[in-house]
């Protein structure tokens, strides 16, 4: 299996966080979460994580 460029692994996972309570994803830079500076838009909370890589599952 050959790993994605760095280029797409970073518009894919770069910028975008989760919300740990109503798991909505958010684009921001990471200086904006750290700062508590970013709110849900669905739950108007300010605790994120970042979106994590999916796992391929074989059929």
């Amino acid at each position: 299996m050959s790993e994605k460029l760095p280029e797409a692994m970073n518009r894919i996972f770069g910028r975008k966080w989760v919300c740990k309570n109503c798991k909505t994803v958010m684009k921001a830079d990471s200086v904006k979460v750290q700062a508590k500076k970013l709110i849900c838009k669905g739950c108007q909370k300010k605790n994120f994580r970042p979106k994590k890589k999916e796992k391929k599952t074989i059929k």
